[in-house]
């Protein structure tokens, strides 16, 4: 039987001290699910303190991880910073 990798997770942390655990559990997966592609990255959302999505990228190189913070500055408005995260 073929089961399919995923390609997007979402990760909600309901305690603190397990966050770098549940993100670092949830990037081995997708890494996985990356060398079977070997064309896209991980990019690694934080929508807020305790909510995180991580997807496979092609805007991220095959092999790295980025980060994106989005921020809400005003009034409903949203932006985005794209940056590697050190490995």
């Amino acid at each position: 039987m073929h089961s399919q990798a995923p390609e997007y997770l979402e990760v909600v942390v309901t305690k603190p001290g397990r966050l770098y655990e549940l993100l670092d559990d949830a990037e081995a997966v997708l890494r996985q699910a990356a060398m079977c592609q070997q064309s896209a990255g991980i990019l690694v959302t934080r929508h807020s303190h305790a909510r995180y999505t991580l997807a496979l990228s092609d805007s991220v190189p095959f092999g790295e991880t980025w980060e994106q913070k989005l921020s809400w500055p005003s009034a409903g408005a949203r932006t985005a910073a794209l940056s590697p995260v050190s490995q």
